[in-house]
């Protein structure tokens, strides 16, 4: 394959999925990963996209760049955030694989775990500690932490989920529209919650009525590619069936 053609494809899937990775387009042009990883270098200093570690991000997707620390927001929506966490916890059978992302909302289904003979993946250092703690059987994905989410990213931490299949995942959001999807302000961040989802049979996403029509950096879901468990119907969303709001 010709050099325009590798970057004509590379943007192709860019604009569909919003961020990718080296090994997803290494195994879709079929070819090495230092070639990705030179035409991504060309792309990004073109001003085509954003190279970020492990892959690249759509250049138009830089809208919210501020990542809220885990005490800012563990403050906001409380009460909307544990309803939330209780139904979702419903949806798990005993001893299912499941995925838990990280995150406050993902953070109050931990109590409702210890009794569901489940195992739990999670990229979230404190949902493991939790979770370990109350004798659930629990697997921290490894990789680099970040500090300001106390979540693991990175490219070890994709390669690691790629190897798994969930019965079903809970994963949190920074905002959703029906354009942008579910998005997320850090790139390796974003990835790490792609790369989990693609290994989900059943895949909800668990967010308040706030997140609503809000758009941060990077798409890591397209609006149709996970249900949405909410507090609220938000106008303009009536109509979407994969909203699911609960009572």
């Amino acid at each position: 394959m010709l050099t325009e053609q590798r970057y004509e494809q590379i943007l192709k899937l860019l604009e569909k999925e919003g961020s990718i990775t080296v090994t997803e387009v290494k195994e879709l042009l079929n070819t090495s990963e230092s070639t990705v990883r030179r035409d991504i270098t060309a792309l990004h200093n073109a001003g085509k996209l954003v190279k970020v570690f492990g892959g690249a991000i759509a250049s138009d997707h830089v809208v919210t760049p501020q990542e809220p620390t885990v005490a800012q927001k563990i403050t906001v929506h409380v009460s909307e955030k544990q309803r939330i966490a209780a139904y979702a916890s419903e949806m798990i059978r005993q001893g299912e694989f499941i995925y838990l992302d990280a995150g406050t909302t993902t953070g109050y289904m931990l109590e409702f775990l210890k009794d569901k003979d489940a195992t739990v993946v999670t990229n979230a250092v404190v949902h493991a500690q939790t979770l370990a703690a109350e004798g659930v059987k629990v697997h921290l994905v490894g990789g680099e932490l970040k500090s300001s989410t106390e979540a693991v990213v990175g490219s070890e931490a994709i390669e690691t989920l790629r190897k798994y299949h969930f019965t079903k995942g809970f994963f949190g959001t920074n905002g959703i529209t029906k354009k942008a999807g579910f998005t997320t302000p850090d790139a390796n961040e974003a990835m790490v919650k792609k790369a989990a989802l693609g290994q989900c049979q059943d895949k909800y996403i668990l967010c308040d009525h706030s997140k609503f029509g809000e758009v941060s950096s990077v798409t890591f879901a397209p609006f149709t590619g996970a249900k949405v468990i909410t507090d609220l119907q938000t106008e303009g969303y009536q109509d979407c069936d994969n909203i699911i709001v609960i009572e």
